[in-house]
């Protein structure tokens, strides 16, 4: 799934926070937004996900103009916020949590799953095995992932912390865990593009590098992702290219190791 944002302006109230911001994601491509806090990261991601009006400017999933659909229509179509802070429901269990978001895009917590919509990734059309255990290494068929249907069985043995607290409550969880369950409850409504919003804010410095290894897997799905994130170094891991925004324009644009390379972007545009 692909996404054009053309001359992007969004604030709030006589706050403009969005000056024309342009930028551009392919099919399964990984992109990062870096910039200090109050860039514009959040707020380009939530006109993405439509939970945010857009005051000018042009969004596109796939070629089709998107500004001023609902959430649950840009949803469908299969687009999937994992937001800063988490929210998840304190009241309810890891399973319970889970199970909010079965429907919300096509997801089910049960049954087969399938590899890529047009039956691609060795040629049965079941991408990913029917017993619930996830290929996500491309499978022997070598294809990408895109159009993964993912199950709870799944996402348990790709997030085997959650395994282990399934029956706890949200409130009961660690911040690790909880944005854990953030990004599961998301996968299970089958996105083809997952925007991911600071997921390693408050987390500890070994549960960042677990969960770095967890998004690499999602990753390797086939997924596009949409990654705002101030953790440099798992924007180093993740993505393929990023982008810096400071003040609600793109500054620059590249490879991510070489943009944080460069001492005049990191002081201009990184540095606290």
């Amino acid at each position: 799934m692909s996404l054009s944002v053309k001359g992007l302006r969004a604030g709030y109230g006589s706050s403009q926070v969005l000056f024309g911001l342009d930028m551009h994601v392919s099919t399964g491509e990984t992109v990062a937004l870096v910039g200090r806090n109050g860039a514009g990261k959040t707020t380009a991601l939530h006109c993405v996900m439509g939970v945010h009006e857009s005051r000018k400017g042009s969004i596109e999933v796939n070629g089709r103009e998107t500004i001023g659909l609902s959430p649950h229509r840009i949803a469908r179509l299969g687009v999937a916020l994992v937001p800063q802070g988490r929210r998840v429901f304190s009241e309810l269990t890891v399973e319970e949590n889970l199970r909010t978001a079965i429907g919300a895009g096509g997801g089910r917590a049960d049954g087969g799953s399938k590899g890529r919509a047009d039956g691609g990734a060795g040629g049965g059309g079941t991408g990913m095995g029917s017993g619930g255990t996830g290929q996500l290494d491309g499978g022997a068929g070598g294809g990408d992932w895109a159009g993964v249907r993912w199950t709870m069985d799944e996402l348990f043995e790709v997030f085997p912390l959650l395994a282990k607290v399934r029956k706890s409550k949200g409130a009961w969880l660690s911040g690790g865990e909880q944005q854990v369950l953030s990004i599961a409850r998301a996968l299970l409504t089958e996105p083809e593009m997952l925007l991911l919003d600071e997921p390693t804010e408050g987390l500890a410095p070994r549960v960042v590098e677990t969960l770095t290894e967890q998004l690499l897997r999602i990753k390797a799905s086939g997924l596009t992702i949409v990654l705002a994130e101030q953790h440099l170094g798992l924007v180093r891991e993740l993505a393929g290219r990023a982008y810096v925004i400071d003040r609600g324009l793109v500054r620059a644009e590249g490879e991510p190791g070489a943009l944080l390379a460069d001492e005049q972007i990191r002081h201009a545009y990184l540095s606290l």
